[in-house]
């Protein structure tokens, strides 16, 4: 048989207490580490979001045409982004 707490009364470590359990608070984005993303990156991330939010996930086969997307130029990119905007 094992013991329950009921058996040994409340737990001086629970949620409330000191040293207890607590949710961490949010992280304040002034003070996250700055790591600048390259801009073909940032494309290929936006690609992703917004084929993700017309509906289309991308799979796991389509990673060679979007690496061939993102290394385009910012203005193709962000046209091709509003395309698929406008299929929503």
């Amino acid at each position: 048989m094992t013991a329950t707490a009921f058996e040994y009364g409340p737990n001086p470590y629970a949620a409330g207490q000191p040293g207890g359990d607590y949710l961490l608070a949010p992280p304040d984005p002034a003070t996250r580490a700055d790591s600048p993303i390259d801009p073909r990156d940032r494309r290929r991330l936006d690609l992703h979001a917004a084929l993700t939010a017309a509906g289309i996930p991308p799979r796991p086969e389509d990673r060679e045409a979007i690496e061939h997307l993102s290394a385009l130029s910012a203005g193709i990119n962000s046209t091709v982004q509003r395309w698929l905007r406008h299929t929503l």
